[in-house]
């Protein structure tokens, strides 16, 4: 096995950790605050070719391979998770979906611009809506409709906690077709959001990634053309594991750098921090705590890589990506709570940033499969 990292690897962390400390740094606190979109943030990702990482040059993205993009991931998400998730939506659901099964003319019409990030001069990203009121965990049994009728079908439902959901541009839903087939009756659909029938809810008022915009996303007889389901009919449930698969490996990245930074603000201050005559790091109480958060930020980082690995490398990596954000996730969780508990009355406050990443921590054991999920995954896995 080799560790080290290529010169081009290292180059694109290079560059997304100049990015995170430089562009996304500041105003990261007010923006958190507000609940503020990072738009001016995304915008300039876009720039960098951040938004369609893996995406082949020929459809207009960067093609880079999953490690890389799991270095840039981390390195954003040190300090901030709301330009990270946004950036992982587009990334590993959107655009990948896209462009491993979308048809040659929806490559052309949407994956294209998705993998920009920009058209006409705006921000232009996408939206992945599977999750549902009374289908969360539970994706086999989607409520959504979306009803054959000739040319085109006819979509009605409600989509819940939709990453994305008013600054997309583009969402891919995913819809019951035949209900007597169950899953195997499930579609999926590329839908313009300016299409009528579609109404954007309130934004969700969350505990962390507060600058995300998360919404429901309302269809009322919302018309789609024929041409933009993706794959053959009876292909979204599939369409739908298979994508996440991926996505599992971005929002993995996200928890590590979730992780990192905690552990790297922890640290310094550690250094700086004197308590009975010597820097706190010196008492043994404190130096146990940051070992173990190095250990399990470094076990967490080597599972991303092997997922990321086995993925460039056309290997199954469905068990590896479970494990990896099973272990990443549970990992931020704990190292953003002992970071706080390193910065003592200080962490509680929002200037030393790790009550935040300590909120944000939170939802990564939640969103694109729970850390329960990721427990099934394994399970059968391991036990087939």
């Amino acid at each position: 096995m080799d560790f080290k990292l290529t010169e081009e690897q290292l180059m694109i962390q290079r560059a997304a950790r100049e990015f995170a400390q430089q562009q996304c740094l500041p105003g990261v606190i007010d923006r958190d605050e507000k609940q503020q979109l990072p738009k001016e943030q995304l915008l300039q990702l876009a720039e960098l070719g951040f938004l369609g990482m893996m995406v082949s040059p020929e459809y207009g993205g960067a093609g880079m391979d999953t490690v890389s993009y799991v270095l840039a991931m981390e390195e954003i998400s040190k300090v901030d998770s709301s330009v990270s998730v946004c950036m992982s939506v587009n990334n590993s659901l959107v655009c990948w979906g896209l462009e491993h099964y979308g048809t040659e003319a929806q490559k052309q019409q949407y994956l294209k611009p998705l993998a920009h990030g920009i058209k006409d001069g705006q921000l232009y990203t996408g939206a992945f809506l599977l999750s549902e009121p009374e289908a969360g965990s539970d994706a086999t049994h989607q409520h959504t409709s979306a009803i054959d009728n000739g040319d085109h079908y006819i979509i009605n439902g409600v989509k819940n906690w939709i990453t994305n959901g008013s600054s997309a541009s583009v969402y891919l839903v995913i819809a019951q077709t035949d209900y007597t087939k169950g899953h195997k009756g499930i579609n999926a659909f590329i839908v313009e959001k300016n299409t009528p029938g579609i109404t954007v809810g309130a934004k969700e008022n969350k505990m962390g990634i507060r600058g995300s915009d998360t919404h429901a996303i309302s269809f009322t007889d919302v018309k789609v053309a024929k041409e933009n389901r993706i794959g053959a009919e009876g292909f979204g449930f599939n369409f739908a594991m298979n994508t996440l698969n991926g996505g599992r490996i971005g929002i993995a990245a996200q928890a590590l750098g979730i992780a990192s930074g905690a552990y790297e603000l922890a640290l310094a201050y550690s250094k700086q921090r004197k308590t009975f005559g010597k820097p706190i790091h010196e008492h043994q109480a404190i130096q146990f705590k940051l070992a173990e958060m190095a250990t399990k930020i470094e076990t967490a980082r080597l599972l991303c890589f092997k997922a990321a690995w086995e993925k460039d490398n056309h290997l199954d990596y469905t068990t590896t990506a479970a494990m990896a954000k099973l272990h990443a996730s549970d990992t931020a969780m704990w190292v953003t709570t002992e970071a706080v508990q390193v910065h003592g009355g200080y962490g509680f406050v929002k200037e030393f940033h790790v009550e935040r990443l300590m909120r944000d921590a939170k939802i990564t054991q939640i969103y694109e499969g729970t850390s329960e999920i990721q427990k099934m995954v394994i399970g059968r896995s391991i036990t087939r």
